[in-house]
């Protein structure tokens, strides 16, 4: 004897018609044939497996945080023209014989540091509170804290930025360890110094 469709309704209860709801409506793979107790039917896979990053990350991110890009804007650097590049490459080659004898002579301090690159006839960049630029073209800072022991600390060194052209930069630093010049396009919120993390 077969049963009808209207029957068979009625026998699955008000529980069995709620779960089936549920199944019909939730997200994910459940199908109303598993919450009804029948097997599923195979069928293929609505998209490739991942590869176990986060489908949240964004192009070029490698396995970052939603918004990567986004959240990390403030470290990309801006473009360099490419007479200007070479313009900050020539002012790097000027600067690297200066900081690698301090380097030596173990003569790292911010007022060494400035006073050896004013000799190479750099001015000092000149800035007003509000951040809008007067002149000069060279910074020397002491280098930034940086968390440790539980604790803030700032190493001996010194930190140099150098604008070579509005969208080229000199940056560079010389401590205990070691000593940098690179050159890089300017940040969007520190300039030609390279914010820290943790923004």
């Amino acid at each position: 004897m077969s049963t009808s469709t209207p029957a068979r309704r009625a026998l699955l209860g008000p529980a069995a018609a709620l779960a089936l709801a549920a199944a019909l409506t939730a997200c994910g793979d459940l199908h109303a044939s598993e919450a009804a107790g029948t097997a599923p039917s195979p069928s293929a896979p609505s998209s490739p497996p991942a590869s176990g990053a986060s489908p949240y990350v964004e192009p070029g991110a490698g396995d970052g945080a939603p918004h990567y890009n986004d959240n990390n804007a403030y470290r990309r650097e801006g473009e360099m023209a490419p007479a200007h590049e070479k313009d900050a490459r020539r002012e790097a080659d000027r600067i690297r014989p200066v900081l690698e004898r301090l380097w030596k002579q173990r003569e790292w301090d911010p007022e060494h540091v400035r006073a050896a690159l004013l000799r190479l006839g750099y001015e000092e960049e000149r800035v007003t509170q509000s951040g809008r630029r007067l002149g000069g073209t060279l910074t020397v800072t002491e280098m930034s804290a940086r968390w440790k022991d539980d604790h803030y600390v700032t190493p001996a060194g010194a930190r140099v930025a150098l604008r070579v052209h509005a969208d080229a930069c000199v940056s560079a630093f010389v401590q205990k360890s070691n000593f940098e010049v690179r050159t890089n396009g300017p940040y969007p919120e520190t300039g030609c110094f390279e914010p820290p993390y943790g923004h």
